[in-house]
């Protein structure tokens, strides 16, 4: 195995693109050296990324969006302050990831470049219409993280492209996000059903909603239908029938020992209706 310390993200792509065997990017590593240590990959080529400039800061832009390095760990995040206050719902998923010791070393990135369809955070930033910049043989370019994942353990990423940052809209005023999951532990497990809503509201009405469920299908969902369910409302009763109605008939899960598939599709809907609840009282000022 050879192992690569490159000092820019040029020279890392550079190094994947001409690599002929198993490559692997080393970033926290929560993923790749527990893959080392069960034999289960062997990279020919292991690239870490870490001492590349600005891969471990958090950054507000002068615009209020944020610009998150790809070394940057959930600890890290968990810990800023004004990070956690614009968009709680990333945060907190990215907190369910693993153990306090496994939050000093997990990034969003890898989560994300995992392609686990039941990947905590990715909900969170399909909600939060987060992009990433990628750099490749084909030059830069930035990707939704709702086109990421194609698959299970597949994302659109080729041979030699290297996520090289993570950007967070604008919060904007009146607005809030929120993440939930089911695991049958309540901690260090994978979700069941993941479900993250982000709205906005004038008044007390909604006027903008994004819905992403997690760990019912292939890939992580955008849920257009259950956005629309609650647009226009106060998020009364009946929106939140409808709201539930629509994540249900988006899923599209697996039965296996964690969960069947009508129960992943029960919980869909009920944890879309509390993540909505939370995500409204947030936009509305209120502590939750």
């Amino acid at each position: 195995m050879k192992y690569h310390q490159p000092s820019s993200f040029a020279d890392a792509s550079a190094i994947a693109a001409g690599a002929s065997g198993v490559t692997r990017y080393l970033a926290g590593g929560t993923d790749v050296l527990v893959q080392l240590r069960a034999d289960l990959v062997t990279p020919d080529d292991l690239i870490d990324v870490k001492k590349i400039d600005g891969v471990h800061d958090i950054v507000r832009n002068s615009d209020d969006s944020w610009t998150i390095g790809v070394a940057v760990t959930g600890a890290e995040m968990s810990e800023h302050p004004a990070l956690c206050q614009d968009w709680p719902g990333v945060v907190e998923a990215m907190d369910l990831i693993g153990s306090t010791q496994v939050q000093g070393r997990a990034t969003l990135v890898g989560n994300l470049c995992n392609g686990s369809p039941a990947a905590d955070s990715v909900p969170a930033m399909v909600a939060a219409d987060i992009s990433v910049t990628v750099i490749g043989p084909k030059g830069e370019r930035t990707i939704k993280v709702e086109d990421m994942p194609t698959g299970p353990g597949r994302t659109v990423l080729e041979k030699g492209d290297i996520v090289t940052a993570v950007h967070v809209p604008s919060r904007g005023d009146n607005a809030g996000d929120a993440y939930l999951r089911f695991i049958p532990r309540t901690e260090m497990d994978i979700a069941v059903v993941g479900c993250a809503v982000n709205l906005r509201l004038d008044g007390d009405t909604i006027t903008e909603a994004r819905v992403s469920l997690g760990a019912v299908a292939p890939t992580v969902l955008l849920v257009q239908e259950a956005a629309d369910a609650i647009i226009g409302t106060t998020l009364d009763d009946k929106a939140l029938e409808a709201l539930s109605k629509a994540a249900e008939a988006a899923c599209n899960p697996i039965n296996d020992k964690r969960g069947t598939i009508e129960f992943r599709v029960e919980v869909a809907g009920v944890l879309a209706k509390r993540a909505a609840k939370i995500a409204y009282a947030r936009a509305k000022g209120k502590a939750v």
